[in-house]
C-alpha cells in the first residue's frame, strides 16, 4: 500500500512539475528546422525496419548453411 501511494505521489509530482519549463527556451537555443513527413517516416519506420530484417538475417546466417548436408 505504501509502496502505490508513493509511486502515485511522485507520478503526479512529475507531471505536474516540469512540461511548463518547456515552452521556454534557453540562452544558445537554436532548434533548426523540422522534419518533412517523408523524412519522419524514414527515420522512425523505414530504417529500424530495415535495421531489424538486416539483424535478423546476419542472426540466421549460420542456421542456413547447414541444412543441405546429413
Amino acid at each position: 500500500m505504501r509502496a502505490g501511494a508513493v509511486s502515485a505521489t511522485v507520478t503526479l509530482m512529475m507531471l505536474l512539475s516540469s512540461p511548463a519549463m518547456a515552452l521556454t527556451r534557453d540562452d544558445g537555443d537554436d532548434p533548426g528546422s523540422g522534419l518533412s513527413v517523408g523524412q519522419t517516416i524514414g527515420l522512425y519506420v523505414v530504417i529500424p525496419i530495415v535495421a531489424f530484417v538486416i539483424i535478423g538475417a546476419l542472426a540466421a546466417l549460420p542456421y542456413g548453411k547447414g541444412k543441405g548436408k546429413k
